[in-house]
């Protein structure tokens, strides 16, 4: 094991849910490399994998939206990360509404919001997805936690890894 593996494999942080829509197709995978990267202007990074059919959407979209997940839906998380979107119509499966530009937006996640796609970094098998934040909702302060890496450890990726 890599001493960078070693401390990748110590991180638990959130996972996320990031749908997309563009040229008439909708997309959506679970994700765990995202994060915050700027304060101002405000700027989040997804990194979407490229063998992935939501990243051969999103490479012509305008707008993502990254969803947090809580605990209690691992189910969705199985369905957007157990799933590929090549073999099953995800969004037949849950709940949503369309967001700004048609992005589907799930329903009842802790919290949610689009962005509009400001540039793309390659960084080998993933594209970094620069997003500023168009709008957005969160449920009030609640009992409920996100899901974690650690949570959805028992998910095998719906599409290979390499």
């Amino acid at each position: 094991m890599t001493a960078m593996q070693s401390f990748v494999d110590r991180l638990d942080h959130p996972v996320f849910v990031v749908t997309v829509v563009a040229d008439g197709e909708q997309a959506g995978c679970m994700v765990t490399f995202a994060s915050p990267c700027s304060i101002k202007p405000a700027r989040f990074m997804v990194w979407l994998s490229t063998l992935n059919r939501t990243y051969r959407v999103a490479r012509s979209a305008d707008h993502l939206a990254v969803h947090l997940l809580g605990r209690d839906q691992h189910m969705l998380a199985e369905l957007f990360g157990g799933e590929t979107g090549d073999r099953v119509d995800k969004f037949a499966r849950t709940d949503w509404t369309p967001g700004p530009g048609g992005v589907p937006v799930l329903d009842d996640t802790l919290a949610w919001f689009v962005g509009r796609v400001e540039g793309h970094v390659d960084a080998g098998d993933h594209i970094g997805f620069l997003l500023s934040p168009v709008t957005g909702e969160a449920q009030e302060p609640t009992e409920r936690e996100p899901l974690c890496l650690t949570d959805v450890a028992d998910i095998t990726a719906g599409h290979p890894v390499s």
